[in-house]
């Protein structure tokens, strides 16, 4: 297999919030591959994946960094390939890593999802990927109406909660 999207980390330790965006791909079946990589500490390596990424299959990339968070921006401006930045909240309730990835300077965009939500990272990667997969549309529409189906489904069990002023 040949891995359709990227997710680089500039850690191990933010693996656990990016379980959250493997998992989703690996139920959309879409192959992926995981690695760590450093704007800071591994500089050479970074360049060497950013300017082959295309090359070597890779539609998206999600890139996840916290505290000074280069590492989404420092890939999109080696690569053409759409990056999705993760700020991960390893200080300051992740504002420093938010705010560092989403500024971006003219010319070199990072699409940013919130604090830690690699779930809505790997769903934006899908949808990006979707554009021309009919397929992945279809899948799309069926998880987007079963996360309708969640809510209406909760609804119906606050109905059953009771207090004594509760009038629904």
């Amino acid at each position: 297999m040949t891995p359709k999207v990227s997710i680089i980390m500039g850690s191990t330790s933010d693996l656990p919030v990016m379980e959250k965006a493997a998992a989703l791909l690996n139920e959309f079946q879409i192959p992926f591959e995981i690695n760590a990589l450093s704007a800071h500490r591994t500089p050479k390596e970074v360049e060497i994946f950013a300017t082959k990424a295309r090359e070597n299959g890779i539609r998206v990339i999600i890139a996840a960094a916290g505290m000074a968070a280069h590492l989404p921006g420092v890939i999109a401006s080696m690569t053409t390939i759409p990056v999705i930045g993760v700020p991960i909240n390893a200080s300051l309730d992740g504002l420093d890593a938010l705010l560092a990835i989403v500024q971006m300077p003219p010319g070199i965009p990072v699409a940013t999802v919130g604090i830690n939500a690699a779930q809505n990272a790997a769903i934006l990667a899908i949808q990006m990927m979707a554009t021309e997969d009919v397929f992945l549309q279809e899948k799309l529409a069926t998880y987007k109406e079963n996360l309708k189906k969640k809510i209406v489904e909760a609804n119906q069990e606050l109905k059953k909660v009771k207090y004594e002023f509760k009038t629904n």
